[in-house]
């Protein structure tokens, strides 16, 4: 069976609009001065939504770094609310996701490489793989739903895809 590689694009709120939301401080978000023209606020970056009954917690993520070549063999989605990760170390790290709905084919998975400044919001049902931290183990503050129900879906991925960074 052959290989098949899945491209590797920059994170970027456009590309990513259809999966959720970047959160990322830029001159490109409402952002405005506060306490006394100390702080800059870039301002609700993030539609966290718990769902019904959900309650949003607040959690430290530490992630282990995966090593390249990559194989994408799972991904996983929660029905019941959003999650959202911001990177705390600085590191960039991927993120592979495909379109809530069914469980996705090799060829909807979309693969991005988000710097140490960006951090991803996954809408509700959107399918993504666990967290990939790269070259050192990473922190990563998480956002997401604590309450009743199942709030996650995993599936396998096959044939599986590779991720290999561009040299």
């Amino acid at each position: 069976m052959t290989q098949q590689y899945l491209p590797v694009a920059p994170l970027t709120r456009e590309a990513f609009a259809p999966y959720g939301d970047v959160i990322e401080a830029t001159s490109q978000v409402q952002h405005f001065t506060i306490n006394e023209g100390n702080t800059e606020r870039y301002h609700d970056l993030a539609d966290i939504d718990p769902g019904t009954d959900g309650k949003a917690i607040v959690s430290v993520f530490r992630g282990l770094p995966r090593t390249l070549p990559f194989q994408v063999s799972m991904m996983e989605r929660h029905p019941l609310g959003s999650q959202a990760f911001m990177p705390l170390s600085g590191q960039p790290y991927l993120v592979v996701v495909a379109p809530a709905g069914e469980p996705p084919a090799l060829e909807q998975l979309r693969v991005f490489l988000c710097q140490g400044t960006q951090g991803v919001n996954y809408r509700v049902g959107v399918w993504h793989h666990p967290l990939l931290a790269l070259d050192t183990v990473s922190d990563f503050l998480v956002m997401d739903r604590s309450g009743p129900g199942e709030n996650c879906d995993v599936v396998d991925v096959n044939p599986p895809g590779i991720i290999a960074l561009p040299d």
